[in-house]
């Protein structure tokens, strides 16, 4: 028997760097603040603080996103508006900030999501990381009528729309905070 893609290990593990001319704390503030992530996300609309304090580790942000049609428009997935739950996990300010998803019965997943400033001559390298260790309750809902052929080539597609979300995420990172 084959061995199916939603076993793989991790299912996804992508990112993405760019330059910014700004220091790590200017980077570090914008970036921590999850209700600025609707600024520059390609699904984030807007959120809030559910539990905790913002910038906190253990701190839940409930954010509401907005899926178009046309995202991977063969796939079952989730469109218009849908919510996320996210559990801040590491806050290393100047340095480091990261936070994961948590399923639709709240429990935190392998979902995590990261953000890294090292500072440089000019400016600071910020990288964003996606990775998911396991396939989510989502993943397997979105794929269960699949066959092992789409269900590769569903990965495939996502990992390919996840990188564009990445990059044109940094894009507009630098931008804003080269802004201000």
């Amino acid at each position: 028997m084959t061995k199916s893609i939603l076993d793989s290990r991790p299912l996804f593990e992508l990112g993405a760097e760019i330059h910014v001319a700004a220091t790590a704390e200017e980077i570090y503030s914008t970036v921590s603040d999850m209700k600025r992530h609707a600024e520059w996300s390609t699904e984030l609309r807007d959120g809030e603080w559910i539990s905790g304090e913002p910038g906190k580790v253990g701190s839940v942000f409930r954010g509401e996103n907005f899926r178009a049609d046309d995202v991977v428009s063969w796939a079952p997935l989730i469109r218009g508006v849908w919510h996320t739950k996210s559990e801040v996990v590491a806050t290393e300010p100047g340095r480091a900030f990261r936070w994961k998803i948590h399923s639709k019965t709240g429990e935190p997943q392998e979902l995590v999501w990261s953000f890294e400033i090292e500072p440089q001559e000019d400016g600071c390298r910020l990288s964003q990381t996606f990775r998911m260790g396991w396939a989510s309750p989502g993943i397997h809902e979105i794929t269960k009528n699949m066959d092992e052929d789409d269900k590769r080539k569903f990965i495939a597609d996502w990992t390919e729309k996840m990188k564009r979300d990445v990059a044109s995420t940094l894009e507009r990172i630098k931008s804003i905070v080269e802004k201000a």
